[in-house]
């Protein structure tokens, strides 16, 4: 069965705001001299979030896995790839297929309860379009298995927001007291204040920072 391709797409703002944070910041600077490339959006804001719950607290490489058996079975059950998810297929899984996909129980559950504000229209993504970044992280922390940090995957990876900062990422946390505090410890107050620097683009330096650590682009 082969494969649709999905469209992705780059904030317009990348080249700008990546000279500004190598102009001012010597380590962000070696950041974007050794890693190329850029954020990128997939356009469906279902399946951002879906990939966004399959990826919780693993790592990249893991979490790509997984979603790659998430698909795969959402196609046999559709009998045709598609081009991204879709909430009913989510609920048209019956028992435990979703789980049999390498997804805990628990986000199983989520994933059905996802698909299922999706579907009854609860969730409105056209919304989120016109409405500042505290007002969607509030909307989507209501879903059950939707935490600050999946809100603020969504934020960067579909609504492609400049200025978001996850310090509830323990990737992003480890990098940034890697490359700036040689590997010793900082408080999170201490974080959210070194991260002034980099306003108001710190989406972007997030994003340099996740890969000094893992060479595959992070992507939901």
């Amino acid at each position: 069965m082969k494969s649709v391709p999905v469209k992705r797409t780059t904030p317009a703002y990348w080249d700008d705001a990546v000279r500004e944070l190598a102009a001012g910041d010597a380590v962000m600077a070696g950041l974007v001299q050794r890693h190329g490339g850029g954020l990128v959006c997939r356009g469906d804001p279902f399946t951002t979030l879906a990939r966004a719950i399959v990826g919780q607290q693993i790592s990249v490489k893991a979490a790509d896995a997984v979603w790659g058996r998430f698909v795969a079975r959402l196609a046999e059950v559709e009998g045709r790839a598609a081009a991204a998810p879709t909430p009913a297929q989510v609920l048209a899984v019956e028992g435990d297929g979703l789980a049999a996909c390498g997804l805990s129980r628990r986000k199983a559950d989520y994933l059905r309860d996802l698909a299922r504000h999706f579907d009854d229209g609860e969730l409105d993504p056209h919304r989120w379009r016109v409405m500042d970044d505290a007002a969607v992280i509030a909307e989507l922390t209501r879903v059950r298995g939707i935490g600050r940090w999946t809100a603020e995957m969504f934020l960067i990876f579909n609504l492609l927001r400049p200025d978001v900062y996850p310090l509830q990422d323990l990737g992003l946390v480890r990098a940034i007291r890697l490359h700036y505090f040689a590997g010793e410890a900082a408080s999170l107050a201490e974080l959210a204040e070194f991260g002034e620097r980099w306003r108001p683009w710190r989406t972007v330096a997030t994003w340099y920072l996740w890969r000094s650590l893992d060479p595959l682009p992070v992507e939901y």
